[in-house]
């Protein structure tokens, strides 16, 4: 199965439609995503969410580019303020 982590998402059904978040992880059946916005959902308990549930809002093989991404995808530590201000940043280019 694919590694889904740094990609950014936003989320197509639930409670949270429509929000912006980063793909953390995935769970142990490798059938949902580990999503986190460092702010409402924090790094430490991330939302699990079924792949058909979130659109993907970067490609397959073109990763957003922020320090805070690459940290995520070494497996390095990652604060929530860091995150808020790698999806801060994502938002604003979007725009």
């Amino acid at each position: 199965m694919y590694d889904h982590t740094g990609r950014i998402v936003r989320s197509a059904a639930g409670r949270e439609k429509d929000r912006i978040f980063c793909v953390v992880g995935m769970d142990q059946e490798q059938q949902r995503l580990l999503l986190a916005d460092g702010k409402r959902r924090k790094l430490a308990s991330p939302k699990r969410k079924k792949l058909g549930h979130v659109e993907f809002l970067t490609e397959h093989g073109h990763m957003y580019d922020h320090p805070a991404i690459e940290k995520l995808k070494q497996g390095q530590a990652l604060t929530d303020k860091e995150l808020r201000r790698a999806l801060a940043a994502f938002r604003a280019k979007e725009v």
